[in-house]
């Protein structure tokens, strides 16, 4: 990337902040440069045609002033996708929601920018948009985030001994296979679903155009998930514990 000059920049906001009475200033996630800080001048203005376009979810092509070290200025942008579906359900604003959160607290933890990480973020949320299980869409890249966490699941032995015979169950508390020579009281998670977990992994999510999973699977993937990230990852988000109020009603 050039140290100045005008850039053209695929990208989702995830983050939005008032900057004095007319302007804002949004957090950018790109393909190519990770995330991006842009100065938008104007913006708040209630004629401003950039007011959606730069609001929280927007999806576009951003074409920016870039500035090395600074915040960048906009110049203008294209939307690819308004993801009409998905900003008038609160349902599905709520994974969104947590989705970007999820991927804001990868991104800090990165050491350089992984266009895989973003082609899976987007291509997540276009699934949604679709009308595809937010469930399963969600679940999917939150395995494909565990390794990016540091936490990558050991879904081909036992954790305890390293066996790969007579595995009995997926503990989300020792995070991994247990067999039956090293099974306590873990609670009995049926091991077919570690094969769809392991779908999950290996699944390109661009790709997919249809979900056949039976409901009582979707649900006991989302509770040893949800178990798993509260346990290995240290990570707390509102935004989590908002969608899970949102799912029970």
């Amino acid at each position: 990337m050039a140290n100045n000059g005008i850039l053209q920049v695929e990208g989702i906001v995830l983050q939005e902040t008032p900057y004095g009475d007319s302007s804002k200033i949004i957090k950018l996630l790109t393909k190519e440069y990770g995330l991006i800080g842009i100065m938008c001048k104007g913006a708040m203005n209630v004629k401003s045609k950039y007011r959606s376009a730069t609001m929280k979810f927007s999806y576009g092509k951003f074409n920016i002033y870039f500035k090395k070290d600074k915040l960048s200025i906009l110049v203008n942008v294209d939307i690819i996708n308004p993801l009409k579906k998905i900003k008038s359900d609160i349902l599905l604003i709520s994974y969104i929601s947590y989705l970007s959160d999820l991927v804001l607290q990868v991104y800090k933890q990165l050491k350089s920018n992984e266009e895989s990480i973003y082609d899976d973020f987007i291509n997540a949320i276009l699934k949604i948009e679709e009308g595809l299980n937010p469930v399963v869409i969600t679940n999917i890249l939150e395995v494909k985030l565990l390794d990016y966490l540091g936490v990558g699941l050991n879904l081909t032995s036992c954790i305890s001994c390293g066996s790969k015979k007579d595995i009995v169950t997926l503990s989300s508390e020792k995070g991994g296979l247990i067999c039956k020579n090293c099974y306590t009281n873990e609670r009995i998670v049926p091991i077919s679903l570690v094969k769809v977990i392991n779908m999950y992994y290996l699944v390109d999510i661009k790709s997919i155009s249809k979900l056949s999973l039976k409901e009582d699977v979707i649900k006991e993937i989302n509770l040893f998930l949800n178990s798993f990230y509260e346990d290995y990852t240290g990570l707390y988000l509102k935004s989590k514990e908002f969608l899970k109020t949102i799912a029970k009603l």
